[in-house]
């Protein structure tokens, strides 16, 4: 019985090993080496860089408080939101006060355009609550805002907010969306010109 238990230790350790080796130090350090080699600013995060200082990231929503920029959507990440390291959802239900409550009092910080109803996306939060994404009508909804506090001509920013709509990916795959931080850095050359 015991040369038994031996006869079979041996290998189980021996494949344990090996497969701990190659699964856990070789093939994430090749695969981490062909990112870095082929794609290196998506394998770091897709940071976006302004005089050699990181902004932000292309893949991560973040707050805009003032009247000049677009809003995203609501987090629900953190007691601020967009805390990356609180990435969550509210879980709060469809019959949640709290969140009715919550999208009330969202509504009612948005000015009401009498042609258009306020987009889902500008009082619902995403699942991760870092979606740095918005619907086109989301940001057309705010063009008028913007244009007022920035002292630029509505339709400027209407077509600012046309350049920067996304295609589904692969041409089938989501829906149309606006990269809030890629358009309000265009926003912010667009008002810095002459």
């Amino acid at each position: 019985m015991l040369t038994d238990i031996k006869t079979a230790l041996r290998p189980a350790l021996v494949l344990t090993l090996l497969f701990a080796a190659l699964l856990g130090l070789f093939y994430p350090a090749v695969i981490t080496g062909l990112a870095q080699t082929f794609f290196p600013h998506q394998a770091n995060g897709s940071l976006i860089r302004e005089n050699d200082r990181v902004i932000g990231s292309e893949l991560l929503g973040q707050a805009f408080a003032t009247d000049r920029y677009f809003h995203g959507r609501p987090s629900a990440a953190g007691s601020n939101g967009y805390d990356a390291t609180a990435s969550a959802g509210s879980n709060l239900g469809p019959t949640s006060q709290a969140l009715v409550d919550r999208v009330k009092g969202d509504l009612a910080a948005l000015p009401q355009s009498p042609d258009s109803d306020v987009p889902p996306d500008l009082v619902t939060t995403s699942a991760s609550g870092l979606d740095p994404h918005i619907s086109p009508e989301a940001a057309l909804y705010q063009v008028t805002r913007v244009a007022e506090a920035r002292g630029i001509a509505a339709d400027d920013l209407r077509n600012l907010v046309r350049q920067h709509v996304q295609g589904p990916a692969l041409g089938f795959l989501g829906e149309p969306r606006v990269n809030v931080l890629a358009l309000n850095r265009d926003l912010d050359r667009l008002n810095a010109r002459p």
